[in-house]
């Protein structure tokens, strides 16, 4: 059985080039719904930057992280930028970008 940071990356693996996904979001499709923080977290020790995208999720507004574990809240918004999710106002407007949790 996995545990809950293995079923995390998981599902923050499968969100696609050019979306994002909110820790809710994520928490809910790796099994529960109630794990926002501890998404946060698994993210926060992401074991491989390259390979799980935690650069992908957003709070609940469409908000980057401010404690983006690599490089900070500017990072972030680069690299979602250069996937072509624009941050507008500090947010990403999450009724044209959000993943809608399928491959």
């Amino acid at each position: 059985m996995k545990n809950s940071f293995e079923q995390i990356y998981e599902v923050v693996r499968k969100i696609p080039m050019g979306r994002v996904a909110t820790y809710g979001q994520i928490a809910a499709l790796a099994g529960n719904p109630r794990w926002s923080r501890v998404v946060g977290y698994a993210l926060h020790v992401n074991p491989e930057p390259g390979v799980i995208p935690c650069h992908r999720v957003v709070n609940r507004f469409g908000e980057p992280s401010s404690a983006f574990a690599f490089g900070g809240v500017n990072r972030q918004i680069l690299m979602l930028e250069e996937e072509g999710v624009p941050v507008v106002g500090g947010r990403v407007d999450l009724s044209r970008y959000l993943w809608d949790g399928h491959i």
